[in-house]
């Protein structure tokens, strides 16, 4: 039996830690996924969407740290009844998913690894199973460090935790698992694997009043795009950074538009505001909250490859 508990530790911890860290690394794809869960067509909690990106970052958070918590044996009881009670939720949360076909990717591990509705739900029951024989046998769950090093390796973890969430939520996710990472081609991205599955690049348009623009924009080597996924949420304070570095491009003979979901009108009116020398194109809202977690933000793209992208905190880095 203790050998089991052992292995069961062993497990839970190593889970909760990597399913934690790829969701720490960019806690907005958190937020975004909660505020799917929270709206109207799911939980219809949707008083809850404004507080979506605390509530990630408690969970995201809580997570890793319970994982390190298992693994090194600090507070063994407080952390085995707090993994059972955040599984529990997370068991829900995937069971809704599935059974009622609400949210198709819960997010359980952020973009890094995809699972489908009823395998993350199952994969949540072992997991349970897992914590259930922790639960019975805490007893067994000894502190790998004697001492006050537990407590410590406990609350430096949680230091650096914190650091990485304002480091990447200041600037952008420190690793990038989706399709519009740098490095990535967005034309080889549209293409339809071998399996007929949905290819990781889709609904991925720039349109004018006229046509799709992304076919021709894909082609060319010096493309700037400035991220606006909603001029409602903007952080405004980026405008005057974004004029700066737009306008440096186009004397260097980039092609720059602005890239929103927004409404045409708005866009102008925000145009001749912050006197913006570019025009904007239209693309669904959910592509750009994929594309950069940034509002705004910076995409450099060379014959459909993304090969620069920043917050507009950082467009001053950006490599012209």
């Amino acid at each position: 039996m203790k050998i089991l508990v052992q292995l069961a530790r062993i497990i839970v911890g190593a889970l909760f830690i990597f399913s934690g860290f790829v969701k720490l690394v960019d806690p907005i794809g958190s937020q975004y996924k909660f505020e799917e869960y929270f709206s109207e067509g799911v939980l219809n909690m949707e008083f809850l969407i404004p507080y979506a990106l605390p509530f990630s970052i408690l969970l995201i958070v809580a997570e890793i740290l319970l994982g390190v918590m298992v693994l090194i044996g600090y507070k063994s009881k407080l952390t085995v009844w707090s993994l059972f009670l955040l599984t529990l939720v997370f068991l829900f949360l995937t069971w809704y998913s599935a059974y009622y076909n609400k949210v198709t990717d819960c997010g359980c591990f952020g973009d890094a690894v995809k699972l489908s509705t009823w395998g993350t739900f199952y994969k949540n029951v072992i997991l349970i199973g897992l914590i259930i024989i922790l639960l019975l046998k805490t007893n067994l769950i000894k502190p790998i460090f004697g001492g006050k090093i537990p407590k410590i390796i406990t609350f430096l973890s949680l230091g650096v935790f914190l650091f990485i969430v304002q480091h990447v939520l200041t600037h952008l996710p420190i690793i990038d698992f989706r399709a519009y990472a740098i490095g990535k081609s967005i034309p080889k991205g549209m293409e339809y694997p071998e399996d007929g599955s949905i290819p990781p690049v889709h609904d991925f348009m720039l349109e004018d009043a006229q046509a799709d623009l992304a076919p021709e924009l894909l082609k060319k080597e010096k493309v700037m795009l400035v991220i606006i996924y909603n001029l409602g949420k903007v952080d405004k304070n980026g405008f005057p950074a974004i004029k700066d570095i737009t306008t440096k491009a186009k004397e260097k003979g980039y092609t720059v538009y602005g890239v929103s979901a927004s409404f045409s009108d708005d866009l102008i009116l925000a145009q001749e505001k912050y006197n913006l020398p570019f025009e904007f194109l239209f693309c669904d809202e959910t592509t750009l909250k994929t594309i950069i977690r940034a509002n705004p933000g910076v995409v450099i793209l060379d014959k459909g490859v993304v090969v620069q992208k920043k917050n507009w905190i950082d467009v001053d880095e950006l490599e012209l």
